[in-house]
Protein backbone atom coordinates (compact mmCIF):
# COMPACT_ATOMS: atom_id res chain seq x y z
CA UNK A 1 0.00 0.00 0.00
CA UNK A 2 1.48 3.51 -0.78
CA UNK A 3 2.07 5.96 1.98
CA UNK A 4 2.12 8.95 0.05
CA UNK A 5 -0.74 10.64 -1.65
CA UNK A 6 -0.80 10.39 -5.58
CA UNK A 7 0.51 13.71 -6.76
CA UNK A 8 -1.80 15.44 -9.65
CA UNK A 9 -0.47 17.09 -12.11
CA UNK A 10 -0.96 21.12 -12.01
CA UNK A 11 -2.98 22.30 -14.72
CA UNK A 12 -3.50 26.17 -14.74
CA UNK A 13 0.20 27.00 -14.28
CA UNK A 14 1.76 28.06 -17.64
CA UNK A 15 1.21 32.19 -18.26
CA UNK A 16 2.57 33.89 -20.98
CA UNK A 17 3.09 37.72 -20.83
CA UNK A 18 0.74 40.12 -22.92
CA UNK A 19 1.79 40.81 -26.53
CA UNK A 20 1.39 44.73 -26.11
CA UNK A 21 -1.32 44.53 -29.27
CA UNK A 22 -2.67 47.90 -30.19
CA UNK A 23 -2.93 51.43 -31.54
CA UNK A 24 0.74 53.54 -30.71
CA UNK A 25 0.18 56.23 -32.69
CA UNK A 26 -3.59 58.22 -32.80
CA UNK A 27 -5.06 60.63 -35.68
CA UNK A 28 -3.08 63.64 -35.51
CA UNK A 29 0.21 62.88 -34.32
CA UNK A 30 3.38 63.69 -35.74
CA UNK A 31 5.20 60.14 -37.17
CA UNK A 32 8.58 59.33 -38.90
CA UNK A 33 9.73 56.98 -41.06
CA UNK A 34 9.43 53.17 -39.68
CA UNK A 35 7.59 54.39 -36.63
CA UNK A 36 4.83 51.47 -35.65
CA UNK A 37 1.46 53.08 -36.04
CA UNK A 38 -0.71 49.86 -34.91
CA UNK A 39 0.00 46.31 -33.88
CA UNK A 40 -2.28 44.10 -34.24
CA UNK A 41 -3.43 40.28 -35.23
CA UNK A 42 -4.73 39.91 -38.41
CA UNK A 43 -5.84 43.06 -40.31
CA UNK A 44 -8.52 45.07 -38.22
CA UNK A 45 -6.99 48.00 -39.50
CA UNK A 46 -5.76 48.45 -43.30
CA UNK A 47 -3.05 50.15 -44.35
CA UNK A 48 -2.99 53.43 -46.30
CA UNK A 49 -1.23 55.56 -48.54
CA UNK A 50 2.45 56.10 -46.43
CA UNK A 51 1.76 52.88 -45.06
CA UNK A 52 3.11 49.81 -45.04
CA UNK A 53 2.15 46.64 -43.69
CA UNK A 54 4.66 43.98 -42.29
CA UNK A 55 4.36 40.62 -42.19
CA UNK A 56 2.82 39.91 -38.22
CA UNK A 57 0.17 42.90 -39.69
CA UNK A 58 1.85 45.98 -38.07
CA UNK A 59 1.24 48.93 -39.83
CA UNK A 60 4.56 50.81 -40.28
CA UNK A 61 4.65 55.03 -41.20
CA UNK A 62 6.39 54.59 -44.90
CA UNK A 63 7.17 58.55 -44.75
CA UNK A 64 7.29 61.34 -42.40
CA UNK A 65 3.95 63.12 -42.02
CA UNK A 66 0.80 62.92 -39.45
CA UNK A 67 -1.29 59.66 -38.88
CA UNK A 68 -5.07 59.85 -39.73
CA UNK A 69 -7.48 57.59 -39.49
CA UNK A 70 -10.60 56.89 -41.94
CA UNK A 71 -13.51 54.16 -42.36
CA UNK A 72 -14.04 52.62 -45.64
CA UNK A 73 -16.61 50.37 -46.90
CA UNK A 74 -14.68 47.14 -48.08
CA UNK A 75 -16.35 44.14 -49.82
CA UNK A 76 -15.94 40.40 -47.95
CA UNK A 77 -16.03 37.54 -49.89
CA UNK A 78 -19.49 36.41 -50.01
CA UNK A 79 -20.17 40.53 -51.68
CA UNK A 80 -21.47 41.90 -48.41
CA UNK A 81 -19.95 45.45 -47.78
CA UNK A 82 -18.69 46.12 -44.23
CA UNK A 83 -17.30 49.51 -43.03
CA UNK A 84 -13.16 48.64 -42.34
CA UNK A 85 -10.72 51.64 -40.97
CA UNK A 86 -7.67 52.63 -42.86
CA UNK A 87 -4.68 54.12 -41.00
CA UNK A 88 -2.75 56.46 -43.45
CA UNK A 89 0.37 59.25 -43.51
CA UNK A 90 -0.54 62.57 -44.54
Amino acid sequence: MSKVKAGGSSKNNHDSPGQRLGVKLFGGQKVKVGQVIVRQVGMTKRPGPGTKLSRNFTIHADRDGIVAYKTKKVKTFTGRSVRRTVVSVE
